[in-house]
């Protein structure tokens, strides 16, 4: 859909602007809104009339809306209730953190107030908070605010700062249906992006289901079956082997205590050895960004965790059950403590089928079990080395790891094109958004 442009047009005076149409004003947010600071935290009552209720802090505020998943508590005054009380439809705005991240309170708690660390900023004369919260979102995009609030040092977004934000403003009737506009055609572009995510999340099952076919049922649906012996994985072809993952690799982990590198062990990459960390591990591979480099004397004095190629690495702490295969490029590289790696024999066992099947659904519900009732941070090498293992023939090993990286290419490729599509529906409602606040397009007779 394209939208016409004003009649005329005039310099706004603000060099990042340029021109927004004649009939606007371009104006510091205070001409037409109130900024308020939070209160900073009480932790403690001084006084009788005090009163311990909700408050928000900038971690609440999402662009999405304000997140009231962890709504912590302060003591406030009698004064500091009738100053700082929050009202449906005031615009938050964060002073701290993600500096300028703004959303609008619909009023999700009956009596909440705010922290020094989140601006309040209400509209007055008739202006609008929801066509101001675009604006927010536009002059966030295009980097203004992290500009203003020098992000190089600790960010801080004042009230005075806030209170400062030159803005283009119509009147406020044709603020409110700019908003109304934007709301309605946000809303469909953020239901296309769900859609998106949806299909994605779609994919992910099935490339599981797949995966988790393959390596416990095989690729001959008519092939005899067995009972594994395992309650939870049920029957497997009655040719395969049902082992343990203790005996069929050699199981490691990278050094710890003394040993793991210090500051001055690092080195540049054209000097130094590979130090994968968790952060390294893709789907199945590794990735070179944000890699860090040892000393070959360094590596050549660690005990463990020098690779070669074909071993499975297996994030065992952090975000268990990350998994990659080393290859070529990375024979000789070292590992740090977060992750284990696995050695086979590949006589018996196809580095690439046992990655395929550790990361299956059926070896995943084991770490659901080890980790029933906790969060769990870290994996044991010996429950990971008490792992079902379940191998079929070297042959047909190598078979269904060809038949899955096929199928995963797959997926893959359908997963780049929905996250594609994402980013530019986003591109879309930036660029939608922008343009509506700015005077770009006129949309008075979209309503």
């Amino acid at each position: 859909m394209s939208f016409p442009r004003y009649p005329n047009y005039k310099d706004s005076g603000v060099e990042w602007l340029g021109e927004v149409p004649g009939h606007w004003e371009v104006t510091a947010l205070k001409r037409g809104f109130n900024v308020t600071l939070g209160k900073m935290l009480q932790p403690e009552s001084s006084s009788p009339d005090d009163e311990l209720l909700p408050y928000l802090r900038a971690a609440n505020i999402q662009w999405g809306g304000v997140d009231t998943t962890d709504i912590k508590q302060m003591w406030l005054s009698k004064r500091d209730r009738a100053q700082l009380r929050l009202e449906g439809g005031d615009l938050l705005v964060s002073e701290g953190g993600d500096v300028g991240r703004s959303c609008l309170w619909a009023a999700e708690l009956d009596n909440c107030y705010f922290q020094n660390s989140v601006n309040r900023v209400r509209a007055r004369d008739g202006h609008s908070n929801r066509y101001l919260y675009y604006w927010m979102s536009t002059i966030k995009d295009k980097g203004y605010i992290d500009v203003l609030c020098n992000k190089s040092t600790i960010a801080h977004f004042t009230a005075e700062k806030v209170a400062a934000v030159p803005v283009p403003l119509p009147n406020p009737a044709e603020q409110t249906q700019i908003a109304a506009f934007l709301d309605r055609e946000t809303a469909k572009i953020d239901e296309l992006v769900t859609e998106q995510r949806r299909l994605m999340e779609l994919l992910k099952e099935k490339r599981q289901a797949v995966i988790s076919h393959a390596v416990t049922q095989g690729l001959n649906p008519h092939a005899p079956m067995k009972p594994s012996g395992i309650e939870w994985l049920g029957d497997v072809p009655a040719h395969w082997e049902v082992s343990r993952i203790k005996r069929i690799c050699y199981i490691n982990d990278g050094n710890h205590g003394e040993e793991y590198p210090s500051a001055e062990d690092y080195t540049d990459e054209q000097d130094g050895v590979p130090f994968i960390r968790a952060g390294n591990i893709s789907v199945l591979s590794i990735t070179s960004q944000d890699m860090l480099y040892i000393t070959q004397e360094k590596n050549d004095s660690m005990r463990k965790g020098r690779l070669q190629t074909g071993d499975i690495l297996f994030t065992n702490r952090g975000e268990i059950g990350k998994i990659a295969v080393i290859p070529p490029k990375y024979e000789g590289a070292n590992l740090n403590s977060q992750i284990a790696y696995l050695r086979t024999d590949e006589n018996f066992v196809v580095s690439k089928y046992f990655a395929h099947y550790l990361t299956s659904d059926v070896v995943f519900s084991v770490y659901d079990s080890v980790s029933a009732g906790s969060v769990l941070t870290q994996f044991p090498i010996g429950d990971l080395k008490n792992i079902p293992a379940i191998l079929p023939p070297i042959a047909e090993q190598t078979a269904i790891a060809t038949f899955l990286d096929n199928e995963s290419a797959k997926f893959d490729t359908l997963t780049a094109e929905a996250q594609r599509a994402i980013d530019l529906l986003q591109e879309r409602r930036s660029a939608l958004i922008s343009a509506a606040v700015t005077g770009q397009i006129d949309i008075r007779k979209t309503a």
